[in-house]
């Protein structure tokens, strides 16, 4: 697969898309994502891609390679709304203004997984497997967070609330890691009578103990 790059606006020939090409291909990608959601992606075809976007197999493959080259894309388009999901939360990490905060972030997280649950379990299964475009837009989603929680676990450990031996980013991508995996398979938790609202007040308080070292009761 060729690298797209954030929001790329061309064809496969290379040609700049205009206004209703884009909404030609938009509507690809909402078709590709709706499949996904029911079955794998090795039993989307282009054909049911086309039909559901009331276009044709030709027009799909004007805009892309194949069906794992739209998810790609997808991959990226949900990867550019992490930034905003940052919004805000540069303010004080300590206390209980600093654990609403942790809600705030970890609830949007949650609601990003829910929206693009199937396209980030294959942009994760494919990272994983080496694929070095998935790699690319999961390295481009998650660093912002990680360089955000990074930063406030290095500022606890300038004011002596954590121990210096614990690195900055690798504490963040343990979070992370934590994040991702129980959004991904929040369903699972139900078996122990878990709800969203247990799922966020207990990431919130791990997230936020780990940052700032202090235990809030």
């Amino acid at each position: 697969m060729e690298k797209h790059g954030k929001a790329a606006a061309v064809a496969q020939t290379g040609r700049m898309l205009g206004p209703r090409a884009l909404v030609t291909r938009q509507r690809l990608l909402d078709a590709t994502e709706e499949l996904l959601v029911e079955r794998s992606v090795m039993d989307v075809s282009v054909v049911e891609i086309a039909r559901l976007a009331e276009t044709s197999p030709a027009t799909f493959y004007h805009y892309f390679k194949d069906v794992e080259d739209a998810v790609l894309l997808l991959a990226e388009q949900a990867s550019e709304v992490i930034p905003a999901l940052l919004e805000g939360l540069d303010g004080d990490w300590q206390g209980e203004a600093g654990l609403a905060q942790a809600r705030i972030l970890i609830d949007a997280f949650i609601d990003h997984w829910e929206k693009h649950h199937a396209v980030l379990l294959l942009r994760n299964l494919s990272a994983d497997k080496g694929d070095p475009n998935f790699q690319r837009v999961r390295r481009a989603a998650l660093s912002p967070v990680l360089d955000r929680l990074a930063s406030v676990i290095d500022q606890s450990q300038a004011a002596g609330r954590i121990s210096d031996a614990i690195h900055p980013h690798v504490a963040a991508a343990a979070l992370v890691a934590i994040l991702e995996r129980l959004s991904a398979h929040f369903q699972d938790l139900r078996t122990f009578k878990a709800t969203r609202k247990d799922l966020v007040e207990t990431c919130s308080r791990i997230l936020h103990q780990t940052m700032t070292g202090v235990s809030l009761v």
